[in-house]
């Protein structure tokens, strides 16, 4: 999964954007949760990509929440998931979004956090990945930033430094071969 602030900087969006792209490069789904942001970075770098990710919706299908995402949604679900636990008839309220950050750590083996204030979603979605078992990652950010707060924060609780996209595999255990590589191969005839 890949998660934070919904008020990010040029920087966490070109991150959120980079690492979808090459994490998907490799054949990784990527989850988030359509926010406005991060997500929406995350979910865009995954598309550009060509790769598969999974919108988990705060509210039932008949809304798209930010409505600004409405096409973006509608190309996630072409090529990936847009899932939710709520019915169609449930509007976007606050108290629907933790209990869909709970699933999209549950969905995932691991949470990159990038860009979280103190009292942030992300943070939410960090400790729901604690509770799971599942690896929790973080990109430092700015000492001076509002929006790094909640980021350096889970880097001096133990949450993994991320640098790179290799930091992740290697911290999972992941032995991928780019998308590229395996589509060249050809099966003996």
């Amino acid at each position: 999964a890949i998660v934070g602030t919904r008020n990010p900087s040029m920087y966490g969006i070109r991150m959120a954007e980079k690492f979808a792209e090459q994490l998907s490069i490799y054949g990784i789904a990527i989850v988030s949760g359509m926010a406005r942001g991060i997500d929406t970075a995350a979910h865009r770098g995954v598309l550009r990509a060509g790769g598969k990710t999974v919108a988990v919706l705060g509210c039932g299908l008949r809304y798209c929440y930010p409505a600004e995402n409405f096409s973006l949604l509608n190309e996630i679900a072409k090529t990936g998931a847009v899932i939710t636990e709520f019915p169609s008839y449930i509007k976007p309220v606050p108290e629907n979004f933790p209990r869909r950050n709970r699933i999209i750590s549950g969905m995932c083996r691991g949470v990159l956090v990038i860009e979280a204030g103190q009292k942030s979603g992300a943070l939410i979605t960090a400790n729901f990945a604690l509770e799971q078992g599942r690896d929790v990652f973080a990109i430092p950010g700015r000492a001076d930033e509002f929006t790094s707060k909640g980021t350096n924060q889970l880097l001096k609780e133990g949450a993994t430094l991320i640098e790179n996209v290799e930091d992740i595999l290697d911290a999972l255990n992941l032995e991928v071969r780019k998308e590229e590589e395996k589509k060249e191969e050809k099966p003996a005839q």
